[in-house]
């Protein structure tokens, strides 16, 4: 049964495309979501490397950067109901390893490093003004997990005008039944879902306008 259909009848799917300016969000690729004995596991290390090479071409176009962790304070005293639901991450402290962006994809000065205590790299941050300041209308949102904070960063990427575009292959999850299927949903409802080759040839189209 193809299950696209429903949602083709329904008008569903329609592609948002690239507006003037993109920005990139590499959302809580740490140390912990790279390691399967804590939060990791399933394709995540495969979407690391692959988000690897986007960010390189996004550095050598000027496309703003930023990266999100989960950092809570050492007492507990800022977590809420997503810690309650899922109470390790409270473990995730500034000053944890396991709460550090991989090495392979270590920030670089003037790049902007979003502290978060929930799933949205948009709830209780200064994400939205950042992003506002750079003049982007266009996000592209790479990281982990793709049923977690990935979608919840793509939803509220969409609720405030945003046009998000999900690189396939740069998100990840710690088990694939997951990540198939809200990739799917994103792509039917939410974003433009696409392989970071097309992603890397539109950043380059883009920068040699600027």
């Amino acid at each position: 049964m193809d299950e696209s259909a429903i949602y083709k009848k329904q008008g569903m799917g329609n592609p948002l495309g690239f507006g003037k300016k993109a920005a990139l969000v590499v959302v809580d690729f740490v140390n912990g979501f790279n390691d399967p004995e804590v939060f990791g596991g399933g394709n995540i290390p495969q979407a690391i490397a692959a988000t690897k090479v986007l960010l390189e071409a996004a550095r050598r176009n000027n496309v703003p950067i930023a990266f999100t962790r989960i950092i809570y304070q050492k007492d507990g005293s800022d977590a809420g109901v997503f810690a309650e639901k899922a109470p390790k991450l409270k473990t995730l402290t500034i000053d944890n390893p396991l709460s550090q962006v991989v090495p392979d994809l270590e920030p670089r000065d003037g790049e902007f490093i979003v502290d978060k205590t929930d799933a949205s790299s948009f709830h209780g941050t200064g994400f939205g003004a950042w992003l506002t300041y750079h003049h982007v209308d266009t996000l592209i949102v790479t990281g982990a997990t793709t049923s977690g904070c990935v979608r919840a960063t793509v939803v509220d990427a969409c609720a405030h005008n945003y046009r998000p575009i999900v690189p396939r292959d740069c998100v990840g999850d710690r088990a694939i039944g997951p990540h198939d299927a809200s990739l799917f949903d994103m792509g039917q409802k939410y974003a433009d879902v696409l392989a970071s080759n097309e992603i890397i040839a539109e950043i380059e189209r883009l920068g040699a306008q600027n």
